[in-house]
């Protein structure tokens, strides 16, 4: 009987200790991380809003990279120089030639220009110029059809055209030639002899006659030819300059432009200019050494606009988070709360640990005397 007043105590205490049978035990805290990865933090929810963490980032940052491969010839710039917007920071060898090939496009471009304007001036002179070779070739044709009119043609070539009768009298004449050739020494009072020599003065003089013809009629259609060639180019000169010229003189203006624009950009591309105001942060290229296309020299930040980002603002938060939407940016390391406004919320999804998340961009209203770039912070948006 003892021991069953023992066992029964031994129950009872041991339920004691258990909180009874029929309750319900409480749960131990569980920290749950996003996804369920370690080491990722995730946007919490307050009873204000969405809480995320974030950084605090430049406004703009650039790596500043070599367009063409080259050696260095200076760096402009050390770590923590403040710039301007345009300001050169970097030079590349060759930029003499590259210069010396900018001054010929542009001596070119000058040259087409100027021809371009000359041939627009020009029209009203050409159409003179036209109309005086209309009255020049008139005369001529005019003269050359006279002068064939008034030749005579011999009676042996009658019939025949004028290249027809120079071939016809030029086988006469060689034909007489020959026959006086054996005579053409004896004396002159040899019958023979004058008499082939009579023949071979006719056949000169009906050849002299071919070529005089031919001559005429050449005459005649150098003049026609010139007068047709005028009055075609009054035709085309009557209501301004020959538009083929100005086609032609325009595509070489056009040409010249493109020669020196690409010119320009050769030079360009020698030096590195600052695309905003910022502040070196860092130099990887020194002068007389030799950099690649695409090699980054230097890198370049407005670290007087900074701004906030975020890191962590799941695919569950970021539909409660629009654009020009208040905020509270709480600064870790300066012990202090900042407001600010949603500027952007990026299109496009990131991965961190595994988990989906926004990069939000928070544009605050004051920067604080102390933020730099790097600092965390935590955002609640209102």
């Amino acid at each position: 009987m003892k021991i069953y007043w023992l066992a029964m105590t031994l129950i009872a205490f041991i339920l004691s200790a258990c909180g009874g049978v029929n309750s319900t035990p409480t749960a131990l805290p569980t920290v749950v991380l996003e996804g369920g990865n370690a080491g990722t933090v995730a946007a919490s929810h307050t009873g204000g809003g969405v809480i995320a963490s974030g950084v605090v980032v430049p406004s703009q940052k650039a790596d500043i990279a070599l367009a063409v491969g080259g050696r260095v010839e200076s760096v402009d710039v050390v770590v923590g120089e403040q710039v301007q917007a345009g300001q050169a920071l970097v030079q590349l060898e060759g930029k003499e030639a590259a210069q010396a090939a900018v001054s010929a496009a542009q001596f070119e471009l000058e040259q087409a220009q100027q021809a371009l304007d000359d041939l627009k001036t020009q029209a009203e002179s050409d159409r003179i110029q036209a109309m005086q070779e209309i009255v020049t070739f008139e005369r001529a044709v005019r003269d050359a059809q006279y002068a064939l009119d008034n030749f005579n043609i011999p009676s042996n070539q009658a019939g025949l055209d004028a290249v027809s009768a120079l071939n016809k009298m030029k086988d006469v004449l060689d034909d007489a030639r020959e026959a006086f050739e054996p005579y053409k020494f004896k004396s002159s009072g040899d019958s023979t002899r004058q008499d082939l020599k009579e023949m071979l003065d006719l056949a000169q003089s009906d050849y002299n006659a071919a070529v005089r013809r031919l001559q005429l009629e050449y005459n005649l259609e150098v003049a026609q030819a010139q007068l047709n060639q005028a009055q075609q180019d009054y035709a085309v000169l009557k209501d301004g300059q020959d538009p083929d010229k100005v086609r032609l003189a325009e595509a070489r203006l056009v040409n010249a432009q493109n020669q020196l624009s690409a010119a320009q950009a050769e030079l360009s591309r020698l030096s590195l200019i600052a695309p905003f105001d910022g502040v070196v942060s860092e130099v990887n290229l020194h002068s007389g050494e030799y950099g690649i296309t695409g090699q980054a020299i230097l890198t370049l930040a407005d670290l007087e606009n900074l701004r906030v980002e975020t890191t962590d603002l799941s695919e569950r938060d970021v539909p409660q988070v629009k654009v020009g939407q208040s905020v509270t940016v709480n600064v870790k390391a300066l012990n202090r709360e900042e407001s600010g406004k949603v500027s952007q919320i990026a299109p496009l999804a990131s991965t961190l640990g595994g988990d989906v998340v926004y990069k939000v961009t928070v544009d605050l209203d004051e920067i604080p005397e102390g933020l730099r770039e790097g600092m965390s912070v935590e955002v609640q948006f209102e």
